[in-house]
């Protein structure tokens, strides 16, 4: 018997397999969410079966944010308890969990065991990974080209708006006076990291943090972070699927 877990998140899916004593992951990998969770859904069991994982030799759990559009899944969870399990497995012990997701951010404080608490942003996309992704699309960058203008910035410049509208209004303006992409691209990223602190330090106050979603292996990220809080933020290179590992633990 295996053990498949499926994070069908906002802007990515993630797939992992377990291997029956639970303590090995298989296989994994990651495909966009498209705009219908159940066809990707479908998508995903198609290529599962493809590798040699079906219904027939295997246990499905779904999470995230189109989990319920899963309709082929034995059980269903939410991403808050298959984040602080997949977290765990991954070696976060009892540090609280920072999420930044596509349309939201989560923390989730947890024990040796598992998620006892949390608090989530997902009333406004300014702290998440859609806004960094408009705002490079704006300055005509991708994701990699992004941070690596960010690096080179010399100056620290401070957005004021806590909106998307008018924080992207307010980029337009900065652009239009000359100011350097690169010193654009950090104030955008010091943003977001401002506001998940933000939202950490309401729930909160650790010493380690564990990152996960798929910000967990940038670099830049983690080290901002850290500064921020003033505490030790750690991540693991398979941080960006510790909802779907955690879906299948469970």
């Amino acid at each position: 018997m295996y053990y498949i877990g499926i994070d069908i998140g906002s802007t990515a899916s993630k797939v992992v397999v377990l291997n029956e004593k639970k303590d090995k992951v298989l296989y994994k990998y990651v495909i966009s969410s498209g705009w219908n969770s159940k066809e990707t859904g479908r998508k995903i069991l198609k290529d599962l079966g493809e590798v040699g994982y079906s219904k027939n030799n295997s246990h499905i759990t779904a999470t995230g944010y189109g989990r319920i559009s899963v309709d082929f899944a034995d059980k269903v969870i939410t991403e808050i308890t298959a984040h602080g399990k997949g977290a765990h497995f991954l070696g976060s012990s009892d540090a609280t969990v920072i999420d930044i997701g596509g349309q939201d951010t989560k923390i989730i404080v947890q024990n040796d065991i598992r998620a006892i608490d949390f608090i989530m942003n997902d009333k406004c996309s300014a702290g998440t990974g859609k806004f960094l992704e408009l705002m490079a699309n704006r300055l005509g960058l991708d994701l990699g080209e992004f941070f690596d203008f960010a690096r080179r910035s010399e100056q620290n410049i401070k957005l004021s708006s806590t909106c998307t509208v008018f924080a992207e209004s307010e980029i337009i303006s900065l652009m239009g006076k000359g100011t350097k992409r690169e010193d654009i691209a950090r104030a955008v990223i010091n943003s977001i990291v401002t506001k998940v602190c933000k939202l950490a330090e309401r729930k909160n106050v650790a010493d380690k943090y564990f990152l996960t979603g798929g910000f967990s292996n940038n670099e830049y990220i983690i080290d901002a972070l850290s500064d921020m809080l003033h505490a030790r933020v750690s991540s693991h290179a398979d941080g960006r699927f510790a909802g779907a590992i955690g879906a299948a633990l469970l």
